[in-house]
């Protein structure tokens, strides 16, 4: 028998510092073994065979010529593999390795094992053999402890009288929250799922199903056939329900989801959705179909399909589609609270110095009140905008040429019963094209100075329209000076800047009316205080000499907080009657507009924009808080507006929340309050628990608005997520400390 020599405390403690703690490198192979039992020299290198695997021990025996014992702080490496145990025998003649604890063996590979044991018998290249008292970690997420643990193939880990779980174990709780028990447990490697036979799952020791086979993925799997998480829904229409859907995937680049829903008060309801990726692009389709209790005898449904494919020369082109049996569908089976639906096809381009962007399609309005057939639903819109910078006067020029068309369903030339001042059938066509120029000087004293110059065109074609039926060419020039003064100002912990701007805009006045379709709501704050035109489409244009003038001020404060005031109004040369009462911009003044904002280095923002009138009477005004701390989130919104046709009164609170409760719990809390109505129109409750191993989501809403088509509706909702079964499971999740 051959012992290691000893080394000198010196080589001894310079050899540990480079192995890991070992005094010996060999080769665990049989052609090793038949060399002269000699043992080499720790510091001389030793060759690797091809299939050879690499030991480092504290103290190695070599018995015979088949026998060898490594002994202390013992490890294998093996291609990726590593083996760390107390003591190894191997024995050429079995060609096996029999290992003392404790044991730890790594996996390679994507799922990323640890298997830890008491002994095992294992082969030489540690793919095959069995492990006692073992336990196996996939991912670092799910736990499986087994009395035998058999490794086949390299690619099948066999469990036998195992428990499963994601749960921390704690000594003075050993009860896991939950926990599944199996006479077997077979990962396979090569397919990456888990196969339970005889499975029992349990919550808190206390058993609740039993299946006699499981098939789950392990923590590494992103997309494989099963059953995905279900869902508890309670609806005061339909009852209590349970929605499970079933995930089929057609290669890498294609699934399918089946959700069947059945309901209490009678919903048999199939929900399915297909994704597909493509080379250039991707298309998704989801829809749904029911016969329930709410529209007996009717079958209902609903069906979405977007996709999105790259064309060239940059091209994109978009695809979508939505359409639904009658208007309460989509809220009766929280889909969505959309109420206009869409189906057409846009094609977009964006590059550094232009831009196309066209559309074409067709709303259908789920709104009380809004006809299909007397209102502009079908639509097409084609935008290009190309910016130059002209060399011989300077500055920059862009032009935006448009086209808009829309139909109405009817065929009607008149008025009818909505009394809307609109012919019922009126269908109309506009070509657009609006060059503009701007160019920026720099005065004496920091005054920025700018000369502006537009000339906006337009042909447009009416159809249908006792009124306005025929076509029309018009074209407005316009003119403006704008003058800047930025005045800034540093005062220690602080920074203030203050900037007058003086606008001064002459347009003509002489433009022919037309219908107007797509400028009826304006808006009047201070991201267009200083354009040439406040509206929002091209069927009206602001004409006639007018001034803006704002003025802002910020101040900026070492310690993170920033608070900022902007000032401004519109003064008109005349009152041409453009804009209606109750906008702010009517008259000959506009009201004044008034924003502030204010910024805190603790998360929280405050917003207001007002309008308001020379007599201090409010038009509008629009007041948000937010607030973004470490464990709280709110933001609260409050709206009023008066009455300006088509927009009634308007009086609305918003508020929404997140709230950390404790370590592992959270709430939400959602509402709309509408102060007109004097009632809610929706809230919403929602509670989660999630540590390591489960995530609980109680959620409780209740819509109290109703219509002709719609009726008030309280849903219940619960689901439960289980950690370490597919990708994603575990996430950023909070860990249960064990009390002592």
């Amino acid at each position: 028998m051959m012992r290691n020599r000893r080394l000198r405390p010196r080589m001894l403690g310079k050899v540990r510092g480079t192995a890991l703690g070992t005094a010996l490198a060999l080769t665990l192979a049989a052609s090793a073994l038949a060399q002269t039992p000699a043992a080499p020299d720790p510091g001389q290198a030793v060759p690797l065979y091809s299939d050879a695997a690499t030991l480092l021990a504290d103290r190695i025996e070599v018995t015979g010529s088949d026998r060898l014992i490594a002994s202390g702080n013992v490890e294998v490496y093996w291609h990726e593999h590593r083996l760390t145990a107390d003591r190894i025998t191997y024995d050429k003649a079995t060609d096996r390795l029999a290992i003392e604890g404790p044991i730890r063996l790594v996996q390679p590979g994507a799922t990323g094992s640890v298997i830890l044991a008491d002994t095992a018998e294992l082969s030489r290249d540690l793919q095959n053999g069995v492990l006692t008292g073992a336990r196996m970690v996939l991912s670092r997420e799910l736990q499986l402890a087994a009395n035998r643990i058999e490794r086949q193939d390299g690619t099948r880990t066999v469990l036998r009288e195992v428990v499963a779980s994601s749960c921390r174990i704690c000594i003075t709780d050993p009860e896991p929250l939950w926990e599944i028990r199996a006479r077997t447990i077979t990962h396979d490697t090569a397919t990456r799922q888990l196969m339970f036979d005889g499975a029992q799952f349990r919550a808190m020791g206390v058993p609740l199903l039993w299946l006699p086979r499981l098939r789950m993925p392990d923590p590494t799997v992103e997309r494989m056939s099963g059953v995905l998480r279900p869902t508890l829904r309670t609806t005061s229409l339909l009852g209590p329900g349970l929605k499970v859907p079933y995930f089929l995937t057609f290669g890498p680049s294609a699934d399918l989801t089946v959700t069947p829903y059945l309901s209490a008060n009678y919903t048999r309801t199939l929900g399915l959705r297909y994704r597909q990726a493509l080379r250039a692009g991707s298309f998704e389709l989801e829809g749904a179909l029911s016969r329930d209790s709410i529209r007996e005898g009717e079958t209902r449904g609903y069906l979405f399909g977007t996709g999105r494919f790259a064309l060239p020369a940059d091209f994109t082109l978009g695809l979508q589609l939505r359409t639904v049996s009658d208007p309460s569908y989509l809220l009766n089976y929280d889909v969505t609270e959309d109420d206009r639906l869409w189906s057409g096809m846009t094609l977009d381009r964006v590059r550094r110095d232009e831009l196309i962007r066209s559309k074409i399609g067709n709303t259908h309005s789920l709104r009380d009140g809004e006809s299909n057939q007397t209102e502009p639903m079908r639509s097409a819109d084609a935008v290009w905008t190309r910016v130059w910078r002209p060399g011989l006067i300077g500055g920059e020029l862009s032009f935006e040429g448009s086209l808009h068309a829309h139909w109405r369903a009817s065929d009607a030339t008149t008025d009818g019963p909505d009394a809307d001042l609109a012919a019922d059938g009126r269908d109309m066509t506009r070509l657009s094209g609006v060059a503009e120029w701007r160019r920026n000087w720099l005065l004496g004293g920091g005054v920025l100075a700018a000369l502006e110059g537009e000339l906006a065109l337009d042909a447009i074609a009416v159809r249908q329209d006792a009124r306005y039926a025929g076509e029309t060419l018009r074209a407005l020039p316009s003119l403006g000076v704008e003058l800047r003064w930025p005045l800034v100002k540093s005062e220690g912990r602080a920074a203030q800047v203050i900037e007058p701007v003086a606008q001064i805009i002459w347009s003509g006045k002489s433009l022919k009316t037309l219908p107007d379709e797509d400028s009826l709501l304006t808006e009047f704050d201070e991201g267009n205080l200083f354009d040439f035109s406040r509206y929002p489409g091209g069927d009206r244009r602001e004409r006639g000499t007018r001034a803006n003038l704002g003025l802002s001020w910020t101040r900026h404060d070492a310690s993170g907080w920033s608070l900022g005031l902007t000032a401004g109004r519109v003064i008109r040369l005349d009152d041409l009657g453009e804009f209606a009462p109750g906008s702010g911009l009517s008259g000959t003044s506009s009201d004044w507009l008034i924003a502030t904002h204010l910024r805190t280095a603790g998360g929280l923002v405050l917003s207001n924009r007002a309008l308001v009138g020379d007599d201090l009477g409010f038009d509008r005004d629009e007041l948000r808080l937010a607030y973004l701390g470490d464990r709280a989130q709110l933001a609260a919104g409050y709206l009023w507006m008066l009455e300006t046709a088509p927009i009634a009164k308007t009086s609305e609170l918003l508020f929404e929340s997140d709230w950390q409760l404790r370590r592992g719990w959270s709430a939400s809390f959602d509402t709309r309050y509408d102060l007109v109505a004097d009632r809610a129109a929706k809230a919403s409750l929602g509670l989660q628990y999630s540590n390591e191993c489960v995530t609980v989501d109680l959620s409780l809403s209740r819509r109290f608005t109703s219509s002709t088509s719609v009726e008030p509706e309280t849903g219940f909702g619960l689901s439960v997520a289980l950690a370490g079964f597919g990708a994603g499971s575990g996430g950023n999740r909070t860990e249960r400390v064990c009390r002592r």
